[in-house]
Formats: structure tokens, sequence, C-alpha cells
């Protein structure tokens, strides 16, 4: 079984209520370890595993989500996720200024809250298997 690392760990319980979206946000940019790089492919894979139609990406609930994003409407990472695909936009996403990364941040873990929010009680409320899913 996949041990989950601290990061990890910090976004599921995020995504499953188990800790405020702000306080885990803050406790990613505080880790010790903090790596735009790798917590931005963390939180890209994990947005693409959880958003069920793998062909556009652009479901209603993900555009619920960008909708949704606790930051003004107006900072660039939800300009770029609302006026682009996802993959576009998440390109553009990683070549923004570091002043942009804890909006980029902020926005890619709430998407993931509710895309795997919605998973959670769709493909996975009779079990799923997912180990990430069993969290304390």
């Amino acid at each position: 079984m996949h041990k989950m690392s601290q990061t990890e760990e910090i976004i599921n319980k995020v995504a499953q209520d188990k800790i405020d979206v702000n306080l885990g946000i803050k406790l990613l940019f505080e880790d010790p370890e903090y790596n735009f790089e790798r917590l931005f492919t963390t939180l890209k894979n994990y947005i693409f595993n959880s958003i069920p139609d793998k062909t556009d990406y652009n479901t209603e609930t993900y555009q619920k989500a960008i909708h949704t994003i606790p930051l003004k409407p107006t900072h660039t990472p939800i300009i770029f996720l609302k006026r682009f695909s996802l993959k576009i936009a998440l390109s553009k996403l990683s070549e923004l200024p570091k002043n942009e990364n804890k909006k980029i941040i902020t926005s890619l873990l709430w998407i993931f809250k509710v895309t795997d929010t919605e998973r959670r009680n769709t493909e996975c409320k009779n079990g799923c298997g997912h180990f990430w899913h069993e969290l304390q």
C-alpha cells in the first residue's frame, strides 16, 4: 500500500472536510519541504483523476468548483481557469510569477476538494478501495 506523504495527507484531509481549507493551505506552505512545482504537480494529477469525464475534464462539478474558489474572481489564476480548458489553464498557471503561487495552490486545492467530494458521493459511495478515502 502506498504511504501518503504529509502533503498528500493534508490535501486529502482538506478534500474530505477533516481540516479547514485555510488551515490546509497554511500547513502546505509552512511545510519545511514545501516545493511549489511538486505541490502543483500533485494537485494537477489529483484533479485529473477526480474528474469523471476524462475526455474534456469540463464537468458540471468542475465548473461549480472554479466558480466557487474562495478568492476574488479577478485574480489571474481564476481568470485562466474560467477562460481556458483545464489543460491549457494549468499550463498557463505553471508559468505565472512566484507571487501568484498561493492563489494557484488555493485554487487547485479548492477544485480538488469539490471534484473529489463529488466522486466520493457518486462513484465511491458504496466503497471504492481508494486508500486515501479511508483517512481517519
